[in-house]
């Protein structure tokens, strides 16, 4: 009887001490001076991601050389003087006068320019493409690392609630040992239940603490502690999708396979290059001399002036060789082979990722339609029971145990499904993520 006199309110604080501390769990996770939102981070990442800025210098690099190509060849200026009156030994000169000579010369190329200036043309819009590609799946790998962060705080926030209603119990059985209600072992048993809760907390605590500080990476700087929490809240996302409107706009809208497409116009260019480079240049030359009065007794000669023109053509036995077009023209097989393999690998991709997303809503489905609700009836069941005594403490336990897996493993779900949303996005080559798919913390 003494027993139930103190047992019905201490257990009624228990009771309600347990459901504050499960509301507790819609509440922010830390009052921290600065909170970070999806659009804030994506924004600093766009900025200061420096792999992405790194790849942007190889669309300058393109432009420069594409520069490069339209340069033409240079003409070449020579000059030559001559002197034909120095004496031997012991000989008198010859009085042959002297000459000075003046050349201008230059190297004309046919369609050699015009190729190489389209094929560095191509290889900068192949760089744009493949900019454009890196940036989608840079958002989508950054995206999915700010998944992470808040699937972490939603399982430190599960972890801090069990902790708290795991020491409230320790707490109440310590009561209950010091009215001679349980045994010492029993207590005893209840403090290690929630030692081990709190070290279960504290590493919750290092994963959240991890994947905040991992984002500081996506947004190119380095930090010791973690400077930001999340102020949004994972949420399930249910949207419709049709299968052949993704298809169709995976082939159009992919960056990858344009950089596939575009990588099989610079194998073309390269074989206009290569065919080109067969062509035969030629050197056009004018020339100036004067002579000076020659002097000698058996040969004179008056004070002269000339003029040169001349052309140079090579005799181009190397043609005979093909090797280089050849080659160029494998390579272009190449690129369109493994442009209709890559076709064939974002459609599969997209489909992959359609039925990927289509399952991850299923299984939230069935978490929120029952399985979490149950449990958490269970728990209340279980705490009433203990509260009249007529169950035990490890039920108790058990059930705790019971509704803290479910919540993790909803939030897993929860975040698998964010996870395969995104990664439809990112496979179709569409973007509308947005903050729509997290909720602020507060609510």
């Amino acid at each position: 009887m003494n027993g139930k006199i103190y047992l019905k309110p201490l257990f009624t604080v228990f009771y309600i001490a347990f459901f504050t501390n499960v509301a507790l769990f819609a509440q922010p996770l830390e009052n921290q001076a600065q909170m970070l939102d999806y659009k804030s981070f994506i924004d600093l990442v766009k900025e200061k991601n420096l792999n992405y800025a790194a790849e942007q210098l190889n669309v300058s690099i393109a432009e420069a050389e594409l520069q490069a190509a339209k340069i033409f060849n240079d003409p070449q200026l020579s000059l030559e003087y001559g002197d034909n009156e120095i004496a031997n030994r012991n000989e008198d000169s010859k009085q042959m006068g002297r000459s000075v000579s003046v050349e201008l010369s230059k190297t004309f190329t046919v369609g050699k320019r015009g190729a190489n200036i389209n094929l560095a043309r191509s290889e900068k819009e192949l760089s744009e493409a493949l900019l454009s590609d890196y940036f989608r799946n840079l958002l989508a790998e950054a995206t999915l690392a700010y998944v992470d962060m808040l699937k972490q705080a939603e399982l430190y926030r599960v972890r801090e609630n069990s902790c708290a209603n795991i020491r409230a119990l320790a707490e109440a059985d310590s009561i209950r040992l010091a009215h001679g209600d349980i045994n010492e072992a029993d207590a005893m048993q209840s403090r290690i239940e929630a030692e081990s809760a709190a070290n279960d907390l504290l590493q919750a605590r290092t994963d959240l603490a991890n994947a905040c500080a991992s984002l500081a990476v996506w947004t190119g700087s380095f930090v010791t502690e973690p400077a930001a929490m999340p102020s949004e809240r994972l949420k399930s996302v249910r949207r419709e999708f049709e299968a052949d409107f993704l298809l169709q706009s995976a082939l159009a809208n992919r960056a990858d396979l344009a950089a596939a497409l575009k990588n099989s116009e610079v194998a073309a260019r390269q074989l206009k290059v290569a065919q080109r480079e067969r062509n035969t240049d030629f050197d056009l030359a004018l020339g100036y001399n004067y002579n000076t009065e020659v002097k000698n007794e058996i040969a004179p000669a008056p004070r002269f002036n000339g003029v040169t023109v001349g052309i140079s053509v090579p005799l181009k036995f190397s043609n005979l060789n093909k090797g280089a077009v050849n080659a160029a023209k494998l390579r272009r097989q190449q690129a369109e082979t493994e442009y209709r393999q890559a076709e064939i690998e974002v459609q599969t991709q997209v489909m992959n990722a359609l039925r990927q997303y289509r399952s991850s809503v299923e299984q939230v489905n069935a978490y929120e339609n029952g399985l979490h609700r149950k449990a958490e009836e269970v728990l209340k069941a279980r705490i009433y029971s203990y509260q009249r005594g007529e169950t035990s403490r490890s039920e108790v336990l058990i059930a705790q145990q019971t509704f803290d897996d479910l919540q993790s493993a909803y939030i897993e779900k929860v975040a698998d499904n964010v996870a395969a949303l995104v990664d439809l996005e990112r496979n179709v080559g569409i973007w509308n993520i947005e903050n729509s798919l997290f909720h602020p913390a507060h609510n």
